[in-house]
């Protein structure tokens, strides 16, 4: 495949040997039965397991999945590195264990709905649904979001759904400014978009608990909200002024 191509799905994956097999397979029947042109990009980020050896055995089969191995740690990084990288016109991240089912993936984008800047699933907007979730982890993630949208996001129901959309030249803009390199850099790219003024949209999906989650509630809400300060402390400082494109 050359040039822009209309769907990248960016998956970041740090440990993931036991989901990833199921979640390839997902992924690919669902990218082979589109109409249009799709990529799939693996971002391995220091796993210590299996998980770039079975991410490159699937690489090596099929043509339109690749692998990229980002050195540095955290989620963000892995993110960013696939986003960058991405040739779709529109870049989606997806969580490696779809705790959103991919054939949501098509509510995200044209023509099911109309272009916007950026589109991120929401297990809080009206029309949600989650699916077997304890009540521990809904009422704290629900205070992690309250503290998001005091400090940071007002208006934006859940920030930190591992599904979201970016439109190829937001994408571009938006990731080159990111700083941070883990958990929080859902929040940082948000709130980059509302300085643009870059319209972010919310859209409700079925969301189903996976009791593998890696997220420690008490501990990354302790560090978000040093993350919060840290983005505070960066537009103050006009870290994310735009700049100049480099000169070639």
């Amino acid at each position: 495949m050359q040039g822009l191509i209309h769907l990248s799905l960016i998956i970041p994956a740090y440990n993931e040997e036991r989901r990833l097999p199921q979640t390839l397979e997902n992924v690919l029947t669902f990218v082979q039965n589109q109409p249009y042109q799709a990529e799939i990009i693996v971002v391995e980020n220091g796993s210590v397991d299996r998980t770039a050896e079975i991410a490159h055995s699937y690489a090596a089969r099929y043509p339109h999945l690749s692998v990229l191995s980002e050195a540095n740690p955290g989620k963000g990084n892995a993110v960013r590195r696939g986003m960058l990288a991405a040739r779709g016109q529109y870049r989606f991240m997806a969580d490696a264990d779809l705790s959103m089912p991919i054939e949501e993936v098509n509510r995200f984008i044209p023509p099911a709905r109309p272009e916007v800047d950026i589109v991120i699933a929401s297990r809080e907007a009206p029309g949600a649904i989650r699916y077997n979730e304890p009540a521990f982890r809904h009422w704290g993630g629900r205070a992690i979001n309250t503290l998001i949208r005091l400090l940071a996001l007002p208006g934006l129901r859940d920030t930190q759904c591992g599904f979201k959309c970016f439109r190829a030249d937001i994408a571009e803009d938006l990731f080159r400014y990111q700083t941070l390199p883990g958990w929080s850099f859902d929040i940082e790219l948000l709130y980059i978009a509302r300085l643009r003024h870059y319209r972010v949209v919310e859209l409700p999906i079925p969301w189903y608990y996976r009791n593998e989650s890696k997220v420690n509630p008490i501990r990354d809400a302790l560090r978000m909200a040093g993350d919060i300060l840290t983005i505070r402390k960066n537009a103050l400082a006009g870290t994310y002024a735009r700049k100049p494109a480099p000169q070639i």
